[in-house]
């Protein structure tokens, strides 16, 4: 599995567009057949930072993903809402999607 974290730094005029600006992307991304996931969260620390977490079935479905038009639409877009380079963490990891989590298991009250 292709794991990726990208942390997007947007103007800070422009925060409340970017979720608007990344729909379709974020829909055209969840429908590609490779994609395990997909999410968009905003930082607890920086109001105007975006944090993507995406995950593709293996590096086919990840140079699919990066060569697709709905990619070049929304780095275009993107482009103009960011304040800065995005910082991105990129790698293969040795599973194929969700697991549970061992550690935290819900109460019974």
């Amino acid at each position: 599995m292709i794991f990726i974290v990208v942390k997007f730094p947007v103007r800070p005029e422009r925060v409340d567009d970017w979720l608007d600006a990344v729909a379709d992307f974020t829909a055209a991304t969840r429908a590609e057949p490779g994609n395990i996931m997909f999410e968009w969260s905003r930082s607890v620390d920086d109001e105007t930072e975006f944090v993507l977490v995406e995950a593709f079935r293996d590096g086919e479905a990840g140079v699919a993903h990066v060569k697709s038009s709905h990619f070049s639409q929304a780095v275009a877009v993107m482009a103009e809402l960011v304040s800065e380079v995005p910082k991105i963490i990129n790698g293969e990891l040795p599973a194929e999607g969700w697991s549970a989590m061992a550690e935290v298991q819900p109460s019974h009250r």
